[in-house]
C-alpha cells in the first residue's frame, strides 16, 4: 500500500527554520513527481513546492519563494522541505502529496496524501 509519512513539523518563532520529511513506501518512487501542500485553520489547501522524479526541476508558490526550499532523495525514498525565514502565516498542517498528474502553468493533481505535520510559527 503506497504510504507518505511526514515529521520534522513543530512549533518556531518567526524567522526561524524547520525542515520537514516524507517517508515514502508501496510505489516505485523515483517514478513520480511530489509535492508539498499546506492548509491553514480554515482555509482551503495551497500547494506550496513540487519536485520532479529525478529532483533536477523545482517549483515553488511565490508565498515561499526564496524561503523554502524542495529535495528529495531517491535512494532513501524521502521527500525534503527545508523552511527558513518562517513567518506567521506559515502555520499550517503541511502534506506530502504523490502527484499523478503535470499540466502547463504547471498545475499539478494528486492520487496519495500523508497524513499532515503541523507547523506552528508564533513568538
Amino acid at each position: 500500500q503506497v504510504q507518505l509519512v511526514e515529521s520534522g513539523g513543530g512549533l518556531v518563532q518567526p524567522g526561524g527554520s524547520l525542515r520537514l520529511s516524507c517517508a515514502a513506501s508501496g510505489f516505485t518512487f523515483e517514478n513520480y513527481w511530489l509535492s508539498w501542500v499546506r492548509q491553514a485553520p480554515g482555509k482551503g489547501r495551497q500547494w506550496v513546492s513540487a519536485i520532479n522524479s529525478g529532483g533536477s526541476s523545482t517549483y515553488y508558490a511565490d508565498s515561499v519563494k526564496g524561503r523554502f526550499t524542495i529535495s528529495r532523495d531517491n535512494a532513501k525514498h524521502t521527500l525534503i522541505l527545508q523552511m527558513n525565514s518562517l513567518k506567521p502565516e506559515d502555520t499550517a498542517v503541511y502534506y506530502c502529496a504523490r502527484v499523478s498528474r503535470v499540466s502547463s502553468g504547471p498545475t499539478f493533481e494528486y492520487d496519495y496524501w500523508g497524513q499532515g505535520t503541523q507547523v506552528t510559527v508564533s513568538s
